[in-house]
């Protein structure tokens, strides 16, 4: 009888080569989309997180004019970096009189290209001439413009950047865009360089930035020259630093946690009133007396634009203070619907050149959709408990609440009125029915 074969097969599983050299390579490459330098407080230029993309993109995307590298050579902003290249001729035409030219320009800028890219979250797929010539001929532009707008240097007749209306008020939301900048020390040593000696005693590039965002902000020139020796990391930071009190500060610890406060209706229930400020900047909030004093504000798409971005800017760098997060969080406590920003406007606090009232709430309560907030250090915790122990506090309560039911329009006063009538007629009725059973004889 044959004897079975019992040997067993076992099939050894080898690497394969081509998947370990590629592993291998994954692991050298540094990072692309976002560089290790992203978290460092140097880097301060990002690409807008997806989420809050996704909620609002038209809100982080320029419309005509691309500055810096992350929507460099889209073709749909073609038609200004042709003018791009006009402006930057006009600039050298003035300097080259004083021995300044293009390659002086370059020359400036060379020392600063490492920091320059790491100002960055992303790596920066350009070479070293590729990447100067982006930050001459967008800096360059925007540091001319500026000097023209502040009425340093005429415009060419008819330039269809200032004429057409409709140009001007793209760029000034354009240069606002967080995706959409050049870091401020670049713009700095382009601004300082290019400067003749008849300007040594002009405004600094600080003023003509924000002269140039005056144009829909109208504040007033004594609060911008306040800001005329002002740094930001770019020109969106420049701005929202000129909107941040130097008195300022975010909160301590040695106060219970925070929470955040109830919506304006419940309120006003509770006899809390909201009434127009007066302060510099629209971020002074305070609370007395159980009044939120509120500085008046225009609801616009410049202001849209302005606080998305912050706040996009505020999530995203290191040691960013959060101010307008806080300041958007505050307003997204206070608003639930459109009769909320109907009293806001009612009360003169909110002007709304933007849309309906419905449209408003609902870009408020996006504009903090996903955006982490901790209520304990920021620099309205202080106003956030006041208001939470005053809306604790019971009679008052109570009492603006009946007022709130009975007496907030002419309607339900008049009704109450009658139902108080009603109630002393009723009285009177059962007296006199009542009376003449128990009147001695």
């Amino acid at each position: 009888m044959e004897e079975k074969n019992s040997d067993v097969v076992v099939k050894v599983w080898e690497i394969n080569k081509e998947r370990l050299a590629s592993m291998q390579q994954k692991i050298s490459e540094e990072p692309r989309l976002m560089s290790k330098t992203a978290g460092r407080s140097s880097c301060c230029i990002f690409r807008v997180p997806r989420r809050l993309v996704e909620i609002n993109d038209r809100s982080y995307q320029p419309h005509i004019i691309s500055i810096g590298p992350y929507h460099r050579g889209q073709p749909r902003l073609r038609m200004i970096e042709e003018h791009k290249w006009r402006y930057l001729g006009s600039l050298i035409a003035r300097t080259q009189a004083h021995g300044l030219g293009l390659e002086d320009y370059l020359k400036a800028l060379h020392p600063l290209e490492t920091k320059a890219r790491e100002s960055y979250s992303e790596i920066i797929h350009l070479d070293t001439h590729d990447f100067l010539e982006m930050m001459v001929l967008d800096g360059c532009f925007i540091i001319d413009f500026f000097r023209k707008i502040g009425k340093m240097h005429p415009f060419e007749l008819d330039d269809p950047l200032v004429s057409m209306s409709w140009v001007f008020s793209f760029f000034l939301r354009d240069l606002l865009l967080l995706e959409n900048q050049l870091p401020f020390f670049v713009l700095e040593r382009l601004f300082d360089i290019t400067k003749m000696p008849e300007e040594e005693s002009g405004p600094s590039l600080a003023s003509l930035a924000l002269g140039f965002f005056n144009n829909t902000l109208l504040r007033p020139e004594v609060i911008l020259q306040k800001h005329s020796d002002l740094k930001g990391k770019h020109l969106l930071d420049l701005l929202r630093l000129s909107f941040i009190p130097e008195e300022h500060e975010v909160g301590i610890h040695d106060h219970p946690p925070t929470h955040l406060i109830h919506c304006v209706s419940k309120l006003r229930k509770a006899g809390i009133r909201l009434m127009p400020g007066k302060s510099d900047s629209f971020l002074t909030v305070k609370f007395r007396n159980g009044v939120i004093e509120m500085p008046p504000v225009t609801i616009d798409d410049f202001l849209i634009c302005f606080f998305q971005n912050c706040v996009a800017f505020e999530l995203c760098h290191k040691d960013c203070t959060k101010h307008i997060t806080t300041y958007a969080t505050l307003l997204d406590c206070l608003i639930n619907t459109a009769k909320d920003v109907e009293y806001l406007c009612d009360r003169n606090i909110f002007e709304n050149y933007f849309g309906t009232d419905s449209e408003v709430a609902r870009f408020i309560n996006n504009l903090g959709k996903d955006v982490t907030f901790d209520a304990d250090n920021c620099y309205l915790s202080k106003l956030f408990n006041d208001v939470n122990e005053y809306y604790r506090n019971g009679w008052h309560v109570q009492l603006a609440g009946m007022k709130y039911t009975y007496f907030d329009t002419p309607w339900s006063f008049i009704s109450a009125f009658a139902a108080f009538l009603l109630l002393l007629l009723t009285i009177a009725q059962t007296f006199y029915t009542v009376y003449p059973y128990f009147r001695p004889r």
